[in-house]
């Protein structure tokens, strides 16, 4: 063929492969996993984050920190993907999956380093991780998940997290509250739970309101500010002159003709004004614009109106009130008005919420979470949100396991017991994946200002004679126990999604050998 060379690359790629691609791929995703360690259990750190517009984010939150980090390198924004899916899929664990993976990802450089292949490692891996679901089923506990252990996963969920002036057993009892509230026969609908933010108080401010809330004020101040047994109606219509579709001009030939039509639009104010007035709505949330006669005949009616609303708030107030939206004024009918027990408008600052309370549906409730900056009010946010998600995890995905690293000793231990029964090359690989969960506790040891090994050594002697151990922080109390007992508890989905999501991200990360970049 004359030896002539065959290029399928563009001059401008770049490749990469072999061990070099593995080591470049390995020493990313445990940079990542590196980068949340700290922030992992009760005594964990607080990362500062600042972007390039100079906003700042200061969190221990494992999925907010990787979302915000400016991650460039492909097998790095894997480690990502992890946390992103364990956030979605369960609420919490995120920082637990990001170090799980960059764990395996260390076992594996070392297992590829003693010539093992990538796909013994793999599949080592994929066994040890039934392995682990295996145990984690084991582990969960007896019995219905009462309020009891609900306040247990919500407490432990935001310990060590940024909650203010307030405790976590305080707002362990506002999300338990909250939950149940939403919980039906077939299970906890999630999407009924709001969360509200505002800044300008205490954390201790935290509160659940039976209802919604919405970021509006009425459009004209002399309107009542709160109304009692309201009677609501979901308006999809502009409250105004109504205005044709195609843009017309009129000749005015005469004063009286101009006199006519004026009138002519003042009835037609009158009448729009006079038909909500008489429809015996107390309060209009509308979707569209509402002329300023209009608002002005309505607010001396007595009648709260709100104009401009998204379409997100409208089907929360139906869904609170039991409202049905109407897009015509002379087809509203009794049976299209929800009602509440109150609605009230509160100003903070230059803002102002509607409070609609105590809905005739009742499907919804939420949140007002409260702080004295910006900053508080974010994580505080972010704390509650994780520990809505973990409750409802609990309560719809089955069951809870001990906390405080107590279920990644009792899966390592396992792991490692039933790894004599793999043949092979293959057993080095399930007894790594082992040593990748015993990160986890001892991370929560250094975390903690304890000795990861010794802590690890205790750990696993405690499992042994009792069959459960984990590391209990209380104030200035560090010690090996039960965290049962201690009411520090996860819930099981929590684990199994760790699992999951870091050893499919691992792998698939473990059997690239060529990486192919275009410029």
């Amino acid at each position: 063929m004359g030896g002539q060379p065959l290029f399928i690359l563009s001059e401008d790629s770049q490749r990469t492969s072999g061990k070099d691609a593995q080591d470049s791929n390995i020493s990313a995703g445990k940079a990542v996993s590196e980068a949340v360690r700290t922030t992992l259990g009760p005594r964990g750190m607080d990362k500062m984050l600042v972007s390039d517009s100079g906003d700042v984010v200061i969190t221990n939150d494992g999925a907010t920190i990787l979302q915000e980090m400016d991650i460039e390198h492909p097998a790095a924004d894997m480690i990502v993907e992890v946390a992103e899916t364990q956030e979605n899929e369960v609420g919490d664990g995120t920082t637990t999956a990001a170090i799980l993976a960059g764990q395996l990802l260390a076992q594996a450089e070392d297992l590829f380093d003693d010539d093992v292949h990538a796909t013994t490692v793999v599949e080592g891996y994929h066994e040890a991780a039934e392995i682990a679901h295996d145990a984690v089923d084991e582990l969960a506990l007896e019995g219905d998940v009462d309020e009891e252990l609900l306040l247990a996963v919500a407490e432990s969920s935001m310990t060590g997290k940024g909650t203010g002036g307030v405790t976590a057993e305080s707002l362990a009892r506002t999300v338990v509250d909250a939950v149940e509230q939403v919980r039906g026969d077939a299970g906890v609908n999630r999407d009924n739970i709001s969360i509200q933010t505002q800044v300008g108080a205490s954390s201790g401010a935290t509160e659940l309101v039976e209802g919604i809330l919405v970021d509006e004020e009425p459009v004209n101040e002399q309107m009542p500010g709160d109304v009692e047994d309201a009677s609501i109606a979901l308006l999809d219509v502009e409250l105004g002159v109504r205005t044709g579709d195609v843009d017309a001009e009129y000749s005015v030939d005469s004063v009286d003709q101009l006199t006519a039509a004026m009138d002519a639009e003042e009835e037609e104010i009158k009448g729009v004004a006079q038909t909500v007035a008489d429809s015996g709505a107390d309060v209009v949330f509308a979707t569209d614009d509402v002329d300023g006669r209009v608002a002005s005949t309505l607010a001396d009616e007595g009648v709260l109106v709100f104009e401009n609303l998204s379409d997100d708030d409208v089907r929360g107030i139906a869904s609170a009130t039991g409202a049905r939206r109407v897009g015509a004024l002379e087809d509203l009918e009794d049976e299209d008005f929800g009602s509440a027990e109150r609605v009230r408008t509160e100003k903070y600052g230059d803002e102002e919420l509607v409070f609609v309370e105590g809905g005739a549906a009742a499907e919804s409730v939420t949140l007002f979470v409260r702080g004295g900056t910006e900053h508080v009010v974010d994580e505080l946010e972010r704390a509650v949100r994780d520990a809505l998600d973990v409750v409802t995890a609990a309560l719809d995905s089955g069951g809870v396991v001990p906390g405080a690293g107590a279920a990644e000793i009792a899966i390592a231990d396992r792991v490692r017991a039933e790894s004599a029964g793999v043949s092979g090359r293959k057993q080095l690989a399930v007894e790594a994946f082992a040593d990748a969960i015993d990160a986890v506790p001892r991370t929560l040891a250094a975390n903690a200002g304890l000795d990861p090994i010794d802590a690890l050594v205790d750990l696993r002697s405690e499992h042994e004679a009792e069959g459960r151990a984990g590391l209990i922080v209380d104030g200035q109390t560090r010690e090996v126990g039960d965290p049962v007992e201690h009411g520090t508890v996860d819930p099981a989905a929590v684990k199994h999604e760790a699992v999951e999501s870091a050893t499919e991200a691992a792998t698939l990360i473990a059997r690239i050998d060529d990486v192919i970049a275009a410029e």
